[in-house]
């Protein structure tokens, strides 16, 4: 029960940032074709080496911009590393951002089978859950209601019901819990606490120090891009908070 479902090797993730203002598609391959586009590197990630076992709990902090959400889409796969190695093993379920993996104009019903065909899940396997999604969704009606119609809170919810009724080997929350309703908010992490009863690991993000400590066993803090302090979940949400 100690191997390692993710690991990461001197990883660094750059972005290409243009220096100068382009108003239109049309401006863009004007001034890429003279050799007029100049551009300056930012590294949202350097030097990150990290391993999570399976059943590790790991909360990830650090301020707006230090690259939380950049290591989350790294670990994920939906980045591939400007350098270093990342090695992925099991069913990860990565809850990024609002409505990532969804299609707008589909329904959320529609989305359920879409998200879980993301995941790796055949129909089949989402047809035997969906009752469950929908009902943890609470979404009543709106299951049949296309996602554009839908506020963010929504959408949170049913990616949240998606990702954990279908039992992943790493869940991923970005900021997920500090969404929607307190009812809601409750009833997740209550389903959360459930699935680590499990054995499943979970990655954290959070500035919530105390969802941290109760959620997570071990800490990062990240700033620009790199982990400046590693250990207990308990002793780095104090010196976060602090």
């Amino acid at each position: 029960m100690n191997d390692e479902l993710i690991k990461l090797d001197n990883v660094g993730m750059c972005f290409n940032l243009s220096s100068e203002k382009v108003d239109s598609l049309k401006e863009y391959f004007i001034k890429l074709v003279g050799g007029k586009l100049s551009y300056r590197e930012f590294w949202a990630l350097r030097d990150v080496s990290l391993s999570i076992k399976r059943g590790e709990r790991l909360g990830v902090m650090g301020l707006n911009g230090a690259g939380k959400s950049t290591l989350m889409k790294v670990i994920a796969g939906v980045f591939v590393p400007t350098e270093g190695s990342v090695k992925r093993s099991g069913v990860i379920a990565p809850l990024i951002e609002l409505g990532a993996g969804f299609d707008m104009q589909y329904t959320g019903r529609e989305n359920v089978f879409l998200y879980g065909a993301v995941l790796g899940h055949s129909k089949k396997y989402m047809q035997a859950r969906y009752e469950e999604i929908a009902e943890f969704a609470d979404l009543g009606e709106f299951m049949d209601v296309p996602l554009k119609n839908y506020s963010s809170g929504m959408r949170a919810r049913l990616g949240f019901a998606i990702a954990v009724m279908c039992e992943p080997d790493v869940l991923i929350l970005d900021e997920v819990l500090s969404v929607g309703d307190v009812k809601f908010r409750k009833k997740s992490e209550a389903r959360i606490t459930e699935m680590i009863d499990k054995g499943i690991t979970v990655i954290f993000v959070s500035h919530n120090t105390e969802q941290i400590k109760r959620l997570c066993t071990r800490a990062i803090i990240l700033e620009k891009g790199r982990i400046v302090n590693e250990g207990s979940a308990a002793e780095l949400a104090e010196a976060y908070a602090k």
